[in-house]
């Protein structure tokens, strides 16, 4: 990480950066990382036209695989899951994980209502992805406030 690529960031930001380049480097077999806000707005992602931050490059080319589509994708999963959760009175959804053929994606919960969503390739071993998850989560949680979200969504639009 060059301190180029997050002038201008507080030491917060700059922190959840590096946790998320840590998770993409340390976990083989991701292909797309997103932290998504509880209104569904991408806030931190794996590719590196997408942020100010770090390039933490290990996604597929194209739109299929990128960040943003897994933003709406875990947007989506987690308002489902949420409903389901009600429907069953089973409480919070704290996990989502759906294994395909060709992939996987893991959704996780982040204490402030934002969500960590990683799409894995297929040969990722799953028990290390949620357990990288978990740690991303457990450091990111207590420092995603209101005001480090309304910086990383600034952040964000000012990448597009």
């Amino acid at each position: 990480m060059t301190a180029s690529s997050t002038f201008g960031l507080s030491s917060e930001a700059r922190n959840l950066h590096w946790l998320l380049s840590n998770l993409v480097e340390e976990v083989p077999g991701l292909q797309s990382v997103a932290v998504v806000s509880s209104d569904g707005l991408l806030l931190l992602s794996s590719d590196p036209e997408r942020n100010v931050g770090p390039a933490p490059a290990r996604r597929q080319d194209g739109p299929k695989g990128s960040s943003a589509d897994l933003a709406t994708i875990v947007s989506g999963l987690a308002s489902l899951t949420q409903g389901a959760a009600k429907l069953m009175d089973s409480g919070s959804v704290k996990q989502t994980m759906i294994a395909m053929e060709e992939g996987s994606v893991f959704v996780m919960s982040i204490s402030d209502g934002s969500l960590l969503g990683v799409h894995g390739a297929p040969d990722c071993d799953m028990s290390v992805v949620a357990y990288h998850m978990a740690l991303f989560v457990g450091r990111a949680g207590h420092v995603l406030t209101p005001e480090l979200r309304s910086e990383l969504r600034k952040s964000m639009e000012s990448a597009l």
